[in-house]
């Protein structure tokens, strides 16, 4: 296997505004307003005997997007391909090759010895037991988020990932971005002070972003596995809304906090290296998708991170809003005594800076039995600093799939791995538990347990 390499030049480019540029010098030279930055190579090549070969288990949408980017990564192939519904199966064939092997069961997917590792895009409910099952073989998984359905199961994917030859890496596609890795070296560098505050929002309203995916026309007990679907959960008679919409009901899925909430725990934690907060408080209800779901379509959430060595006592408040007709506005702010930073999905982060206060000057000028006249050059607008990734960036998706096919051939490690992921789905959960049981919840974030009695 080839090592040899150059490095990939990456750039992120900041642009200021305002007369308060000198603030900003903590991150950016005075001398240049662009900053050049050379990240390691994310690429190499490989010999053809070392190609890492994979499966996908469950090839719906989420599925098919996690492969399409797996696939851009030099020396993978993917062999094979699961899913319960047999159209599936077939648009697999018909978009990556008739001489894939198909299957309606995981298992025989990861007892087959040439596969190296699997891609597991499924419901939630099925997260824990295909993740265990798939570490057991000594398979490497890449899991979507959330790693679990339920606080508790954790535990367990933990102890499997701690046996196993095989390497889990959580699917918050986020996680290895661009922007991630800049936001957590401007807070180390104390770009924005100490933090205080962050907040998160998510807004989606169309049909399929709230969880309204189309229904095929073949779909039948005969095309899909209906019993399979349902695992462990209460038996029901055969209804297509519940497999293909399985995002909408409490016992397959984990609500808009396991959908979306997981992703902007995953950036804050990464960011600031926290291990989650210790009190967890949620409200929200269903106010428009009422179409027969059982989760709510609004949630806001709160959280009290604690002070440890990494970081500051800060405060975070989190909303989903499937209602909002601004469907696409996703955003992380971190507020800290010094600035602000928003945080993009993968490929842009702002700085803002705003002129000290002084509260005794402002005392004198409008109190004083002779004020003099205002100064009104101090209205100016707060400088910004707003970093770009370089034009070709491949994205957060892509990155997040090369750390994991990586950290496989090299027995390396993932940004993102079961307790990383646990810690990092766990709020969200537990956001779920406060709502539905109507009370605030107590969470040990070193321990990753539910506090007794609380």
């Amino acid at each position: 296997m080839s090592r040899s390499h150059q490095p990939t030049r990456r750039r992120f480019i900041g642009t200021l505004a305002g007369s308060a540029a000198a603030a900003a010098a903590v991150t950016m030279s005075a001398a240049s307003r662009e900053r050049e930055e050379v990240i390691p190579d994310r690429e190499k090549g490989y010999a053809a005997n070392d190609q890492i070969q994979f499966a996908l288990i469950g090839a719906g949408i989420q599925g098919t997007a996690d492969t399409t980017s797996a696939l851009q990564v030099p020396g993978v192939k993917l062999v094979a391909v699961c899913d319960l519904y047999d159209g599936r199966l077939t648009s697999a064939k018909a978009r990556w090759g008739q001489d894939l092997f198909t299957t309606r069961d995981y298992r025989e997917i990861i007892s087959r010895p040439d596969i190296d590792a699997v891609i597991a895009a499924v419901p939630d409910h099925w997260h824990k037991q295909i993740a265990i099952d798939t570490l057991g073989q000594n398979k490497s998984i890449y899991l979507e988020k959330p790693m679990v359905q339920s606080l508790g199961e954790g535990e367990a994917v933990i102890a499997a990932q701690k046996t196993s030859k095989g390497i889990l890496q959580v699917g918050s596609q986020g996680m290895s971005s661009l922007s991630n890795e800049k936001a957590r070296e401007l807070l180390a560098a104390g770009a924005i002070g100490k933090l205080t505050y962050a907040e998160g929002f998510w807004a989606r309203n169309s049909p399929s972003g709230a969880w309204q995916y189309p229904i095929p026309a073949d779909a039948s007990e005969q095309t899909l596995d209906w019993d399979k679907f349902l695992g462990a959960t209460a038996k029901r008679p055969y209804d297509p809304l519940r497999f293909f919409r399985w995002r909408n009901y409490r016992d397959y899925g984990t609500g808009v906090c396991g959908d979306l909430f997981v992703h902007l725990f995953s950036t804050l934690h990464f960011i600031t290296g926290s291990l989650g907060p210790t009190q967890i408080m949620a409200q929200g209800g269903l106010r428009f998708w009422k179409d027969g779901r059982d989760v709510p379509d609004v949630m806001l959430g709160m959280f009290d991170y604690p002070e440890t060595k990494e970081h500051a006592p800060f405060s975070l408040s989190l909303r989903v809003h499937f209602v909002d007709g601004t469907s696409g506005s996703t955003f992380l702010r971190l507020v800290g005594t010094g600035g602000a930073m928003d945080v993009g999905f993968e490929n842009e982060v702002t700085v803002k800076y705003q002129k000290t206060w002084d509260p005794l000057k402002a005392t004198q000028g409008s109190f004083r039995a002779n004020p003099e006249p205002a100064d009104r050059k101090d209205m100016v607008p707060a400088a910004n600093i707003v970093y770009r990734a370089e034009q070709g960036y491949k994205g957060a998706h892509y990155d997040h799939f090369n750390n994991w096919f990586t950290a496989i051939r090299t027995g390396g490690k993932v940004v993102e791995d079961a307790v990383f992921g646990y810690r990092a789905a766990a709020p969200a959960l537990a956001c779920n538990l406060s709502y539905f049981e109507k009370r605030a919840i107590q969470w040990d974030p070193v321990a990753m347990k539910l506090v007794p009695g609380k």
